[in-house]
């Protein structure tokens, strides 16, 4: 099968991704509950847009090709659905339904990683890199990068297991579910797949080099500390501990993401994306070692929620995307790098008074935080989107 074939596949993904952005800003403004917009949010967009991403990078970074091509199309109707049905649940829908949803995004994931691992059996650690000869010198840092994959993939088989699990009644991973299971899945796989690919993708993109340091202690900080918060959620020590080790994940990819773009002269609109998004995942880590300490607010646990999902997972989407499909390439209207700027700039500020707002307990300002996030978003499924409809035609 040709990899156009498999391209068109990875797009339709991208598609579903944009609709569940929109239709999580939405859910946002309206007030509906966090959970339903972490489905919205997490399982939605940035998961479908790291599986769509996933199937044409991890092969070519393990220097395989994909095992299984149609296994895009055959996920895509599992974990779309599964979404929709997980979405109608927290609107209130008998609890059938959302076993359903939970059941197919279980499915779509079994798919996923199946793929992926049969993709890269012989070649499980990643020492083969698919580096070129001209970029030996990063050969150390991708095999590093690499070896943690699998274990990306074993957080996502984990966190949606225990999403099963709790709406079957069987035993989970996490102490329970709800908050401690999703950090299997956001922190667990979302978050260190953004590590594990980003010291891979963001140097050759910014043509610069990260600090090995902080490449050697980010990468292992990020995948203890998962386990930790979603098997001890405020449970002492090992949770403090937990939320310590993500910090310093966060905190240290961060830093690296700063001095990769203080170094390099590309200052393509992607770059600020991925720059915004680092920032808010460094206010959102530092909150939840805040609220290990010293304890939890419903307002400042929204503004966690926020900054972690929209801001260091959903800003790093966008600027990647922004990378991958050029605004400026765009035959249409309105496209261009100043039309990108301006929607990096509607969820980067939005968020910010969001944050404002949540924390002054002000609503008009949040709300207003909120409309702006969602014109943004609006905005950037315009220009991905126009993007996608330009290279299938």
């Amino acid at each position: 099968m040709s990899a156009a074939a498999v391209t068109r596949r990875v797009q339709r993904l991208l598609f579903v991704a944009l609709g569940f952005l929109l239709a999580w800003q939405v859910a946002a403004l309206v007030g509906t509950s966090r959970h339903l917009q972490v489905v919205l949010g997490l399982y939605g967009f940035v998961f479908h847009v790291v599986f769509a991403k996933a199937y044409s990078l991890v092969p070519s970074y393990f220097a395989r090709e994909l095992a299984v091509p149609r296994a895009p199309a055959v996920q895509l109707p599992l974990s779309g659905l599964g979404v929709v049905g997980l979405a109608a649940a927290g609107l209130g829908a008998p609890a059938l339904v959302g076993t359903a949803g939970a059941a197919l995004w279980f499915a779509g994931v079994l798919v996923f990683v199946g793929t992926l691992a049969w993709t890269v059996r012989d070649n499980l650690t990643g020492a083969e890199t698919g580096t070129g000869e001209a970029k030996a010198d990063r050969r150390p840092v991708d095999r590093y990068a690499n070896a943690f994959v699998p274990l990306v993939l074993a957080y996502l088989l984990a966190g949606s297991y225990d999403l099963l699990a709790v709406w079957v009644g069987l035993p989970t991973v996490a102490v329970s579910g709800g908050p401690p299971a999703t950090h299997l899945l956001a922190a667990g796989a979302a978050t260190l797949l953004v590590l594990a690919v980003g010291f891979r993708l963001l140097p050759r993109l910014l043509v610069a080099t990260p600090p090995r340091a902080l490449v050697a202690v980010a990468l292992p900080a990020g995948a203890i500390g998962p386990i930790l918060l979603a098997t001890a959620f405020y449970g002492g020590l090992r949770f403090q501990a937990g939320a310590a080790l993500e910090a310093i994940a966060v905190v240290g990819f961060a830093t690296a993401v700063a001095w990769m773009i203080a170094a390099s002269d590309r200052r393509r609109v992607g770059v600020y994306a991925v720059l915004a998004g680092a920032a808010a995942g460094v206010l959102g880590v530092l909150l939840g070692l805040d609220f290990a300490f010293r304890g939890i607010t419903v307002a400042l646990a929204d503004a966690h929620a926020r900054l972690n999902l929209l801001g260091f997972l959903g800003f790093t989407v966008v600027g990647v995307t922004y990378h991958f499909y050029p605004p400026g390439a765009g035959r249409f209207a309105g496209a261009g790098d100043r039309t990108a700027m301006v929607t990096v700039a509607l969820l980067a500020g939005g968020l910010l008074v969001e944050v404002v707002g949540l924390v002054a307990g002000v609503e008009a300002v949040v709300l207003l935080g909120r409309f702006a996030a969602l014109v943004g978003a609006v905005g950037y499924a315009y220009l991905i989107g126009g993007l996608l409809r330009q290279n299938r035609a």
